[in-house]
């Protein structure tokens, strides 16, 4: 069973990056491709974080007394 998340990355870029991490641990890279390789990892990370933030605005707490609260940010929760 696979899980499917949406997504802005491309399979492609996704292969890329790995591609790359291979070509890294055995030949090494050239300045070009270590540039490639920073800003796809840059990408995807902000890919990943934007999922998650997705996925946790849909967390809500049970109270005691049944009524749900939304998960805050950590910023909105200190003022």
């Amino acid at each position: 069973m696979t899980i499917e998340r949406k997504t802005d990355m491309t399979k492609e870029s996704i292969d890329r990056i790995n591609e790359l991490a291979r070509k890294s641990k055995t030949v090494g890279l050239t300045e070009e491709e270590k540039a490639e390789q920073a800003a796809l990892r840059k990408e995807y990370l902000a890919d990943i974080r934007k999922s998650l933030e997705a996925t946790l605005s849909n967390v809500y707490f049970v109270e005691e007394d049944g009524s749900q609260t939304q998960l805050k940010k950590k910023d909105e929760t200190l003022s």
